[in-house]
């Protein structure tokens, strides 16, 4: 199948990142990912042994739609969830204001 990474046009095929992957240990995940086989890389891991670019040439985002598109299990970072409850800076605010006025 012929991808476009960094402006790049690769052809990859499953078998070709699966044979390129076969033997890399993944390095911790931390964001967008990628399962191959029984493993799971981080996108830019599975970028750069594939492509060898350097991961700084390219987004996650360019590897995670290649890789879907050859059926590969992909997850994208989570979401940072919205704090809950009330803010603690009307508080802060207050007690500085205290402060300053004694």
């Amino acid at each position: 199948m012929r991808c476009v990474i960094a402006r790049f046009p690769f052809d990859l095929t499953k078998i070709g990142v699966l044979e390129s992957m076969k033997d890399v240990k993944p390095e911790q995940v931390t964001g967008e990912s990628v399962t191959i086989g029984r493993r799971t890389y981080p996108a830019k891991q599975v970028g750069r042994i594939v492509t060898g670019q350097d991961p700084r040439d390219f987004s996650a985002g360019d590897v995670l739609r290649a890789m879907t598109r050859l059926g590969f299990t992909c997850r994208t970072a989570p979401v940072a969830a919205e704090p809950t409850g009330p803010s603690p800076i009307p508080q802060a605010s207050e007690l500085f204001d205290v402060r300053a006025n004694a």
